[in-house]
């Protein structure tokens, strides 16, 4: 029997219908009053372990993608018909008999409709069936106290849920959402989290990322809400610490249902969630030594045009290229996945050709222009970046996106598949274009490694190694160095010679090659940059100085 039965038990007992909302008791609904039978609210967690028990899969799409869904579901105490309801402020289960509602028959000494069977702590029990994943301590709310039986409830009305007497709330609100957990396997969607009293509700959290111009949002237990805003770290306004339930109630109803399941087995996870005409995010839940936490990265809805970014004719040219692999890389939280979607954009706007983007999770998403883009996210259209690459050269691809090369194997196809006719895009975590070359050539055992250098002289076009920097008056810009493969750099790639590569980057300026120190000084001659903030992001800072010294530049304060 499926736990909301016994609700529906209660609600045949007490002749009315029952209603969950989120962050308020569970109610029955009389002709004359609003009844709760519980002590604690029910949380947005609760209410969707319920529901995802009973809803039919058709009507868990439906639910996703309409926000309404309504279905029949036979309990063993009678037909009824559910419907749940979901919207930017929660969300809303009613449950309603088929027919007219019979009060169970008296029974000697309890009164009419006083005896159901005694069952276990609801919140607390798994669903019947095949065992879920258990859950994480300190996730799901604290353990419920001793059933307490209040007078006027139906004594079967599980103990976690059991209350004392109490005035009856006032009418529900219009009703909050059931989140896209419920529908079985969804991929990543926009779900609407709960506004429970007396705090935020995380999609106002992400709008006031958006309106405030932050990069990230952070939310750990013991700790208020904090922002990164210009690269800083910064709480905006007065609120306070969340506790364990409330960061809880924030962040489970966000992940899809094989993401709930990886935390709950591995306590990290990461999916994209989408807040419809706003953003979407690249989210990250975790667990540290306090507890459950997230980090929210806005990825824009528009997508940022090349010119908006400042990408030279040069960086471009790779973008027209028929095969060959161009990386861009730099540290978390430089640009480097705003970059690829800007040029992934612009091939898109001016190529006829089949692209195919693996990432995880999905960030920006293109619709299709002059090109046929295909996305598939790690986890949820695949099983990882080294299988889906092998995928996609049976996919008829043009241009192959690697949201990131993480191990050997990946790197090793994704130069394979660059050589066989394909332009690939990739990204990996170094600071400097020489210092990556000397990654990839580095991953592979001792006596591979000359055939390495021999295939990425030949199939490496390009690398974009950026780092931001914060601009006067706010916001940040990308400082881009740029290595652009010639037969110069082609032979020093192959015959082992990799530190030699700065020199030619400084004499091939007049073929779009950047150092950083010269992308540094750039910005800080168009007065974008402080010379103080170029300064601090320099990789070779006595070296800027003295080039800010040539151009009568002073670092100042």
């Amino acid at each position: 029997m499926a736990r909301l039965d016994k609700f529906i038990q209660a609600m045949h007992q007490l002749q009315g219908r029952l209603l969950l909302v989120a962050g308020e008791r569970v109610l029955i609904a009389t002709a004359s009053e609003q009844k709760p039978i519980t002590v604690h609210p029910a949380t947005i967690t609760q209410i969707e372990d319920l529901v995802r028990e009973v809803i039919p899969a058709e009507r868990a799409d439906a639910l996703r993608r309409d926000g309404v869904s309504e279905f029949d579901h036979e309990s063993p105490h009678g037909p009824v018909k559910i419907r749940v309801t979901r919207d930017s402020e929660g969300f809303r289960v009613e449950v309603v008999a088929v027919g007219p509602v019979v009060a169970p028959p008296a029974v000697a000494g309890r009164g009419p409709g006083r005896e159901i069977t005694n069952v276990r702590t609801l919140l607390d029990d798994p669903p019947a069936g095949p065992a879920r994943p258990g859950r994480a301590a300190g996730v799901v709310a604290p353990a419920a106290p001793p059933a307490v039986h209040a007078p006027g409830a139906p004594a079967g009305v599980p103990g976690a849920l059991a209350q004392a007497p109490a005035p009856a709330p006032p009418p529900a609100a219009p009703a909050p959402p059931v989140p896209a957990a419920v529908a079985p396997n969804a991929p990543p969607a926009r779900v609407a989290s709960p506004a429970p009293a007396g705090g935020f509700a995380i999609d106002a959290l992400f709008r006031k990322m958006v309106t405030e111009k932050c990069s990230d949002l952070h939310l750990s237990t013991g700790n208020p809400p904090l922002f990164r805003k210009d690269g800083e770290i910064v709480a905006l306004g007065d609120s306070a610490p969340l506790g364990p339930d409330r960061i809880a109630s924030l962040l489970l109803p966000l992940a899809p249902p094989p993401n709930r399941e990886e935390y709950e087995q591995t306590h990290d996870t990461d999916f994209a969630y989408e807040l419809a005409g706003i953003a979407r995010f690249r989210c990250n839940l975790f667990m540290d030594l306090r507890g459950m936490g997230g980090v929210f990265r806005v990825i824009p809805t528009k997508i940022p045009t090349a010119q908006e970014l400042g990408l030279s004719k040069f960086v471009l040219d790779l973008c027209a290229l028929p095969k060959g692999l161009v990386l861009v890389t730099g540290p978390t939280g430089s640009g480097k996945s705003t970059t690829l979607a800007a040029m992934i954009d612009h091939i898109n706007a001016n190529r006829s050709a089949h692209i195919i983007t693996i990432e995880d999770p999905i960030e920006s998403v293109h619709a299709n222009q002059k090109c046929l883009i295909n996305q598939r996210e790690v986890g949820t259209h695949t099983e990882g970046f080294k299988r889906a690459l092998r995928a996609a050269l049976r996919e008829d691809p043009d241009i192959v996106l690697v949201g990131e090369l993480r191990d050997l194997e990946t790197v090793a196809i994704a130069i394979e598949t660059a050589e066989t006719g394909h332009l690939v895009f990739g990204t990996l975590h170094t600071n400097t274009a020489p210092s990556t070359v000397d990654r990839i050539i580095d991953q592979f055992p001792t006596d591979r490694q000359a055939q390495v250098r021999t295939m990425l002289s030949e199939s490496l076009k390009g690398v974009i190694s950026q780092t931001l920097v914060r601009r006067k008056g706010g916001g940040r810009a990308a400082a881009m160095e740029i290595l652009l493969v010639n037969a110069a750099v082609s032979n020093l790639i192959r015959e082992g010679k990799t530190f030699q590569i700065p020199s030619i980057m400084q004499t091939g300026k007049a073929q779009g090659m950047l150092t950083l120190n010269d992308a540094l000084l750039d910005l800080v001659l168009k007065q974008v940059v402080e010379p103080h903030e170029a300064f601090a992001k320099a990789l070779a800072p006595t070296e800027f100085k003295a080039i800010l010294g040539r151009n009568n530049i002073s670092l100042g304060t």
